[in-house]
């Protein structure tokens, strides 16, 4: 209880507020644009992220991460086109509800399923915390490097698995994101790793700066040189409370869905898309009236929205139990825990515990502040539907330039953002993945860390998983393998016998 009400008394600060706010409603925006999405926005934000308290600097970002999904339904419904990636289930039947004149019905009902699905991820994070935090904090003497070498493999198996139709080209991105991280000089042994004696490289790639190109100038490219479209206009007409109520006539629909976005947050490389199809199937299997899914249920809307919004919170858990961000967004937040000098895993709930108090209560508020704000301004805020793609992408590119060089007042910093820039681009062209990319510079960033600092107790391959936890996650990953492979045998075999 002391480390809760510590926590909360670190939110009171006018600054930490102000970073809330502005997280939270630009964060709706942001989300309400087609073309931008948290990815982006948290990648340009980032550079300034340096020069900001480390707790505003989370709240900033937690905010802009929690809120972008509210506002990347109001395009989802009103034009058919996704604010974010994952709205894209939302267009089924939220749009479907908007041709039938019943847009601020759709709009209501995605609003109050996502309250419920972010509110109710985050009570069960932070009764996890007060119920399990006692024991969590042990977890650190069970925790050696291997162990956290081996849950960063982890993570990488389930990220690859993730891509179910495209684990050869996510495995791939994700070497090649590996090796972005071992360029640079290792200065606990002095040894140069894929420098070719050019200075620029002895400190290595730094994170935001790939980040940034990845993400953000690729994206920036990618609009500058589309079209720019015209969307149909859609009126919002009447309140936008009714939602709560029928969201109370499908509460099993909600409940199922709020599990499926927590259970699937904590999974590592699985996030949102995962737990959309279940909660999507559920909801279809469950409904008296399955034939309308696709045609503007609203147990569609409310399964989608609810399992995309319950997902920021738990993604959260892996990053902060185990040190291992289990999607991209979580892996751009480590940065700010590295500039902080945090380090997530087991030991935080030792030395931090108020901080994590202070994180997950920061996200409630968010959740409330989200909601009130789209009750009072959805129309207002729909207007951004209609920025120009092209003008949108040159303001991104121009925020880009201005926060990597901001860094380090670096020019060679802005050359890199723009190589990677364009790998990004070509990357989005060929509609393949970007996430694998940044994970595989974070993860292989730990697993290069933890492997270098247990070097001194490995003698052979078996050192690296005679512990009981790293041997128990080599475990699984052999199961996960075994089942990927079974799965793609299966398949195989069916499509041979088609």
């Amino acid at each position: 209880m002391d480390a809760f009400l510590l926590g909360l008394q670190s939110l009171m600060v006018p600054s930490v507020l102000i970073a809330i706010v502005i997280g939270s409603v630009g964060g709706v925006i942001i989300g309400a644009v087609p073309g931008i999405g948290p990815a982006i926005a948290i990648a340009i934000l980032l550079p300034a992220t340096v020069f900001l308290d480390d707790l505003v600097s989370l709240v900033l970002l937690l905010g802009v991460y929690g809120s972008s999904m509210y506002g990347g339904a109001i395009p989802a419904i009103l034009i058919n086109t996704p604010g974010t990636p994952v709205n894209a289930l939302t267009t089924y039947d939220g749009y479907a509800m908007t041709r039938r004149g019943e847009a601020s019905q759709a709009l209501s009902l995605a609003y109050s399923a996502s309250f419920i699905g972010g509110c109710f991820s985050i009570c069960m994070a932070l009764i996890a915390l007060f119920v399990f935090g006692p024991y969590l904090r042990d977890l650190g003497a069970l925790f050696g490097q291997r162990d956290i070498m081996m849950a960063a493999i982890l993570g990488a198996v389930l990220l690859i698995a993730a891509h179910r139709q495209t684990m050869g080209i996510a495995a791939m991105l994700f070497g090649f994101g590996f090796l972005i991280a071992m360029v640079g000089r290792q200065s606990s042994r002095g040894i140069d790793r894929f420098t070719f004696d050019i200075d620029y490289l002895y400190s290595g790639f730094n994170l935001i700066v790939v980040i940034v190109g990845i993400f953000a100038l690729s994206q920036a490219l990618n609009l500058m040189v589309g079209k720019d479209d015209d969307p149909p206009e859609a009126r919002i007409t009447g309140g936008l409370l009714s939602g709560f109520k029928e969201l109370a006539r499908n509460k099993i629909v909600a409940a199922c869905s709020a599990c499926y976005g927590t259970i699937m947050g904590i999974i590592p490389g699985v996030g949102e898309f995962v737990a959309q199809f279940f909660s999507y199937s559920t909801a279809r299997a469950l409904s008296k009236e399955p034939a309308r899914f696709g045609h503007g249920s609203s147990e569609g809307l409310i399964a989608s929205e609810t399992s995309n919004n319950a997902v920021p919170a738990a993604a959260m858990i892996p990053l902060l139990a185990l040190g291992v961000p289990g999607e991209a967004l979580t892996a751009m937040m480590m940065v700010v825990f590295f500039d902080a000098g945090i380090k997530p895993g087991p030991d935080i709930f030792e030395n931090n515990p108020d901080f994590l108090f202070s994180l997950f209560t920061a996200l409630l508020i968010i959740n409330a502040l989200v909601l009130l704000t789209l009750l009072v301004s959805t129309k207002y805020i729909a207007k951004m539907i209609y920025i120009p793609n092209r003008f949108l992408g040159a303001f991104i590119m121009i925020l880009s330039f201005v926060g990597v060089y901001s860094i380090r007042n670096s020019l060679t910093d802005c050359v890199f953002a723009v190589i990677f820039g364009f790998i990004g681009y070509v990357l989005r062209r060929l509609d393949w993945p970007l996430v694998p990319i940044v994970l595989g510079l974070v993860l292989g960033s730990i697993i290069l860390e933890r492997l270098t600092a247990g070097s001194g107790q490995i003698r052979s391959a078996i050192d690296l998983i005679n512990r009981p936890v790293s041997g128990t996650l080599f475990v699984v990953i052999l199961l996960v393998i075994g089942f990927i492979i079974w799965t793609s045998l299966k398949n195989r075999r069916t499509d041979y016998q088609n």
